[in-house]
Parts: structure tokens; sequence; C-alpha cells
């Protein structure tokens, strides 16, 4: 007689078999990349990746990971450390800002010269200086909708999301009027990650940098109260900023500092015209004067679909471990803000959208010594376009539906190509915003 397999254990649980491993960087996955990042928790949360650009690096996907990796000392922001193969030479930055020479900026250096650094641009970069600003976010953001609000309809990207944040660092930073339409230019193609002429960004940040040097050596002649020309006052124990150095942070505050807040409103405010419970809260507590659920909720939909769905790359400087894995020295190292922010081990309900949501540590604007330093503004900016939006728009809808938006194909943000949206044209005797 055939030996037969012992029984099945009447109190054993089987296992349910694993799914499938998920396709990333499809169009597909940039649509909702949140079930493969779910998958890659469960399975593979430090995972070695191919990225569409042929470099290789280990993608970090839990929250706890995430927030051990952002503060890392031995994960460099300097791509010297990077351990690249010549197929992959050049690829982990902004396309033409090593030619530019627009490399020394707090994205890409680490201690003690980013500690002198972010003493000096903090100086300079104030939140007196910021809250100061409210006004003039509040004034182009009624602009704005000024010029398509009798439409009743209108591109929310093209029209709003995209100009708001780059006419307002502009301002900022003390770019004149007449030439900001060319920076409104240059941001488009950096934007478009790949979408333009071939070159094309290398070109604009070229184009870009040789504007600021000119603007520099202005503001050196002729100081202002703008961000520049703070700029290049501040010291610290007898230590300014470079050239090279004020024209790098001026840089990267446009070009990091404005898509973010693109994609903040973008993103925000679809979110918040698929899920119209929230959205119907908001406006209630905005009628009635309370600003306190959109301060949690500009939070929330950080957290939610943030505008930063990987933290900018980090290389090992020698051996070490995250997550249980090991990671070599010279390996990228990429944190998956998204997939952290999704975290069930960290937020009850990841997957929920709740505009009240208290404990809320989120990485949106990252962790450590490199966190954001242009988050105060954003979330100006943030608040501003959407309470306006909400008071202006009071019926405003999706022109499309979910699944005919398209999602651009970027690496590092996360953002909306378009947003189409559908309103009633207000009445000139019902405006409310201004």
């Amino acid at each position: 007689m055939q030996d037969q397999p012992p029984p099945a254990c009447p109190h054993s649980t089987p296992t349910p078999p694993r799914p499938p491993e998920p396709d990333l960087f499809t169009w597909e996955f940039a649509s909702d990349p949140y079930p493969a990042y779910a998958w890659l928790r469960e399975y593979a949360p430090v995972r070695w990746t191919e990225l569409p650009s042929g470099v290789e690096a280990w993608l970090v996907t839990r929250y706890a990971d995430a927030r051990e990796a952002l503060a890392e000392q031995r994960l460099s922001k300097n791509p010297a450390h990077h351990d690249e193969p010549a197929h992959a030479r050049g690829r982990t930055g902004i396309p033409g800002e090593r030619k530019a020479e627009l490399m020394t900026h707090l994205l890409n250096i680490d201690p003690p010269d980013h500690t002198r650094l972010r003493r000096l641009v903090s100086k300079a970069f104030t939140p007196r200086r910021v809250a100061a600003f409210a006004p003039r976010v509040q004034e182009l953001t009624d602009q704005l909708i000024d010029r398509f609000a009798e439409k009743g309809e209108a591109d929310l990207i093209h029209e709003f999301a995209f100009p708001l944040p780059i006419y307002a660092i502009c301002d900022l930073l003390g770019v004149p009027r007449e030439d900001q339409d060319d920076f409104r230019d240059w941001a488009g193609m950096m934007i478009r990650h790949g979408g333009g002429p071939r070159g094309g960004v290398a070109r604009s940040v070229k184009k870009m940098r040789g504007y600021l040097a000119e603007l520099i050596h202005r503001k050196r002649a002729d100081p202002g109260d703008d961000l520049i020309s703070g700029l290049i006052r501040a010291s610290d124990h007898g230590e300014h900023l470079t050239e090279n150095e004020a024209a790098a942070m001026a840089f990267i505050l446009l070009f990091a500092g404005f898509e973010t807040t693109v994609n903040l409103i973008g993103n925000g405010t679809y979110a918040l015209l698929t899920h119209p419970e929230q959205r119907e809260r908001l406006q209630r507590s905005l009628a009635a004067g309370d600003t306190a659920l959109l301060e949690t909720g500009v939070e929330e939909l950080l957290r939610y679909d943030g505008p930063v769905e990987l933290a900018t790359w980090r290389f090992a400087t020698e051996p070490l471990r995250i997550g249980g894995q090991d990671i070599a020295a010279g390996d990228p190292v990429l944190v998956v803000l998204a997939a952290a922010d999704r975290d069930p081990a960290r937020f009850a309900e990841p997957d929920l959208l709740d505009l009240s949501r208290r404990d809320n540590q989120h990485l949106g604007y990252g962790h450590g010594i490199h966190y954001c330093l242009g988050a105060p503004l954003a979330r100006l900016e943030g608040q501003t376009a959407l309470a306006t939006l909400l008071r202006r728009l009071p019926d405003l809808q999706l022109g499309a539906q979910p699944g005919e938006l398209r999602w651009r194909g970027g690496l590092i943000m996360r953002g909306l190509r378009s947003l189409p949206v559908r309103f009633t044209p207000p009445g000139s005797d019902s405006r409310t915003g201004t």
C-alpha cells in the first residue's frame, strides 16, 4: 500500500500564495503606484531595481526604514560617491546641472559644507520673509483665477497650479516681472521630464544659469529686499556664499521649489474632487472662517498623494544595512516617500483620505538635515491655492474621467500632466476670494 500524506492539522492556517510581482515604472504604474508599493513593503521592502534610465538602485519602501535612511549619515548626497557604471554616468541628477556648475546646492552636498551652506541660506530664507509674502501669494492666486473664472472650465495645471509657484518664487527671488515669462518657459521645459525636445532640459538649465549669474551681478551693485539680495548679504562669522553657491541655491529653489508646489496643488485638488465628502467638509470649515481643517488637510494631502514620490539620490559611502538588507559602498539608494507614507505599520487606514488626521508625521518634505528648506513656502502656496479655489469656485468638478488623466513619467516627482475642470462662472457680485 502506498504511503499516504499526513492529514493537515485542523488548526493550521494555510499560507496564502504570494501575489505576482508588479511591474514598476509603466504608464499604469504611474497612474496608481500604491498597489505596487504595498507589494514592495510586504515582500521586498529594500529592493535592488533597474530604473527606466538604466541606473540600478535600492528602493526603500517601509516607513521606519525610510525615516532611518533619510537621516543616515553614511548615505551621502554627493554624486561623487556613486560607484556608477559607464552607461549610467550623469543620469542621477538634474540634466545639465554639472555642466552649468550648479551642483553646489543643498541637495548635492554633505556636512560640513551642507551645514555651512544651509546656515547661510537660512539667514536669508526666513519664516518671517515667507509670512510677509502671504499677501502677494493671495494676489497672484486671485489674478490667475480671474483669467479663467468666466469661462466655466480650465486646465488647472497649465492655467493655475503651474504659473502660481513659478511667478511666486520669481517674485520672492527678485526676478523682474518683465523676465518672469522666460523663467516660466525654462521651468516648463524642465517639468516635462523628457517629454520635450532632446537636450531641452539641459539647454534650459544653461539659460537659467546664465541669467542668474547676470542677475546676481546686478543685485550686488543694487541690492533690494528680495531673496537673492538676501543670499548675497548673508554672512556667518565672516563667511559668505560664493557666486556659484548663490546661483546654485537660486536655481534649486526655482527647480525643486516650484515643481513640488505645482504637484501639491494639482494632486491635492484632484484628491479633493475624487473624495467629495472630504471636499465638502473643507468647504464648510472655510465658510465658517475656520482654517484648522485646511492646515491638517494640506498635511494629509501631502501624505496621501504627495508631490515628491521618491526622495532625491543618496549614495552609500561605506557598507551598511537598511531593513535587514546589506548595502554596498557606492550603491545608490532611493527612499520611496509615497510608499512610506502609506505604510499601515505607521498610519491607521493609510489608503483613506482623512483631512482631520492628527497623527501625521509624513515624510513628504523629507526628514533629518535635508528636510526641505522651502516647505513653509510650499505650504503657504498650497493652503492659499486650495482655499481660494474652493471659495471662489464652489461647484468645481472634474472635466474628465479619472481614468482619462495622465501622470508625468518622472522618477522623483509625482504630478498630473493636466487637470481639466468645470464650474459655474461666478457672477461679478459674488466674488468672495478678494
